[in-house]
């Protein structure tokens, strides 16, 4: 216990969510043994990379502070595959098929930024509006259907695998979570966004471009939540329009529940990653116990309020 108590910060935060982990795999050991093997890690991993890039710029998002959100980031992910591949039906060459889903998602995110920092909507407003607007448009392009055709040099990278790991997660999702705490801890950059978390008002007094880097932010998120949609194009060998489907409560979840604080300042993005794998290493010992999928949302959203009433009274001690 005095051990546990000297421990504080991202180091706190990474050994409350192993700690859980142990807890879900010892239930699930106990309910079902026959789950826990290596085609199960490797599925928890394949589905983390997905939620771990639109978690990444959610948490990025909002550790900058001012009430920061993206709650587009599902609709985001739907709407970049889409484009990307009715682009390419109508004409683009294949090998821009990656650019495109980048590019897609980059400019829906920097238009989020746009509304927030230009219009001065609140960002719960603004996302909330643009997750309806991207999904419905997703929908509607298609007509709800699957697009096929896409090209199979990709395939290879989003079903692949290297000792057991698939190759998205450790060629995207990896990668951009070192980048992102290299940024965060190391860089001018980065201790510009955790001082416009702790401090807005603050952090423009010294001459912070608080503005210009939230919508930067938002670009970041757009683009990550683009490349979480190549990654769905690449696994699933088509364009689905409800890829994104609820991407917008657990990247939420996983942000909080990874220690970053809702009103912004403090956090990192370590943490981020590890509740990514615990909330899809729960969310499949759910599914390998046939728990509807209903149940499970209502769990991931239960998880959400504990942490948030957890962050609250943490403050409070504090």
């Amino acid at each position: 216990m005095n051990r546990l108590r000297s421990l504080h910060g991202p180091v706190l935060v990474l050994a409350i969510l192993a700690t859980l982990w142990v807890v879900v795999l010892a239930g699930l050991f106990v309910l079902k043994p026959t789950a826990l093997g290596s085609a199960t890690v490797t599925t928890v991993l394949q589905f983390s990379t997905i939620l771990a890039l639109a978690a990444l710029g959610q948490a990025l998002v909002i550790l900058a502070g001012g009430a920061g959100i993206d709650l587009s980031v599902g609709g985001t992910v739907s709407l970049s595959a889409i484009a990307a591949m009715l682009a390419l039906k109508a004409g683009m060459p294949p090998l821009l098929l990656p650019v495109a889903c980048i590019v897609a998602g980059l400019l829906l995110g920097l238009f989020n930024g746009l509304l927030v920092t230009r219009l001065a909507i609140l960002p719960l407003i603004a996302t909330l509006g643009t997750f309806f607007a991207y999904s419905g448009l997703a929908l509607a392009l298609t007509g709800g259907s699957p697009q096929p055709g896409v090209p199979h040099w990709l395939l290879p990278w989003g079903r692949g695998t290297l000792g057991g790991i698939p190759l998205p997660f450790i060629s995207a999702a990896l990668p951009a979570f070192v980048l992102a705490g290299i940024v965060l801890v190391f860089t001018a950059w980065g201790r510009w966004i955790y001082a416009m978390g702790f401090n807005e008002r603050s952090a423009r007094l010294v001459g912070i471009p608080v503005d210009r880097t939230r919508l930067i932010l938002y670009g970041i998120s757009g683009m990550l939540a683009g490349i979480a949609g190549l990654v769905s194009l690449a696994w699933f060998g088509s364009g689905r329009p409800n890829i994104g489907q609820n991407l917008e409560l657990e990247s939420l979840t996983a942000a909080m529940l990874g220690g970053i604080a809702i009103f912004g300042g403090r956090g990192g993005v370590g943490g981020v990653l590890a509740a990514v794998v615990l909330l899809v290493t729960l969310k499949t010992g759910l599914l390998q116990l046939n728990v509807n999928t209903v149940w499970q949302v209502g769990i991931v959203g239960a998880l959400l309020i504990f942490v948030l009433l957890a962050d609250r009274l943490s403050q409070r001690w504090r």
